[in-house]
């Protein structure tokens, strides 16, 4: 696994199912080839938390934000604690997870209330976005077209892809990348598949979730970011490619998103 370079581009390993483990959860992604992660943030209070974990290992960088899930949270003071907890640390490479979700929650003015603040600090300090977005793709792309055409949209990447081809080049018309995780591997997923056939070489990252969305043959399973490898592996067979090309690939669009190398 020496040549091979992966990078987990979205996952949460501050939850209390990796309490016990984590240390072996480092090691088995390291001996797969992951060299850098992206923990992304769902709430200000776990802050501190991922400040702590990526001090401990190098490998993890983070960003800062609120999930849309969260927005009832969203407070008068929230984007300058954001502004301030992205300007004190070099590790953070993104703002997020923000964005829209209804599947789960229909409080759609709540949601864009929590996500525009974030998307213009993000434009503001020149940092991506990590994008969360189900059942909302419509919503989400308007929103992002009015802050593109006043020249203010972030640069990003839709994470955990689950849309349609068409709303994919919606999305990179737009400039955003898009991130593919275990769900690519789910053998009736087949609108994500003929989307991970079709994006463009420099469009592209490859993600776990974790602990969420095992990819085959874990499925059922925590996932862990070790697990990126079948994620990758699946989208080569898909592209009629080798798991090389994909892991350099992916991971050339990752640091040219998150600019990690910038922070060495």
């Amino acid at each position: 696994m020496s040549d091979i370079e992966l990078i987990d581009s979205h996952c949460h390993l501050i939850f209390e199912n990796f309490e016990n483990d984590l240390k072996d959860v480092v090691l088995r992604f390291r001996s797969r080839g992951v060299k850098k992660l992206v923990h992304a943030c769902c709430e200000l209070s776990e802050i501190p938390k991922l400040k702590k974990i990526s001090n401990e290992f190098n490998e993890i960088y983070y960003s800062v934000g609120l999930h849309p899930l969260e927005a009832k949270k969203w407070k008068e003071n929230s984007k300058s604690l954001l502004r301030n907890s992205a300007k004190e640390d070099l590790k953070v490479v993104a703002i997020g997870e923000l964005g829209l979700d209804f599947f789960k929650s229909n409080n759609k003015k709540e949601q864009i209330d929590a996500l525009i603040p974030q998307m213009e600090l993000a434009y503001e300090l020149e940092l991506p976005v990590i994008v969360h977005c189900r059942d909302a793709a419509n919503e989400m792309i308007e929103i992002c077209n009015d802050l593109s055409d006043k020249g203010k949209c972030p640069k990003g990447v839709l994470h955990c892809w689950t849309g349609t081809p068409k709303e994919m080049k919606q999305f990179l018309d737009l400039g955003f990348y898009i991130s593919f995780s275990g769900i690519v591997t789910f053998p009736k997923a087949y609108e994500i598949h003929e989307c991970a056939k079709i994006i463009p070489n420099d469009k592209y990252l490859i993600e776990t979730d974790s602990p969420f969305l095992a990819p085959v043959p874990h499925r059922g399973k925590r996932n862990e970011p070790a697990f990126v490898e079948n994620v990758a592996n699946f989208i080569a067979n898909l592209r009629s490619t080798e798991l090389i090309t994909i892991a350099k690939e992916s991971s050339k669009n990752a640091k040219d998103l998150f600019k990690f190398d910038l922070l060495s």
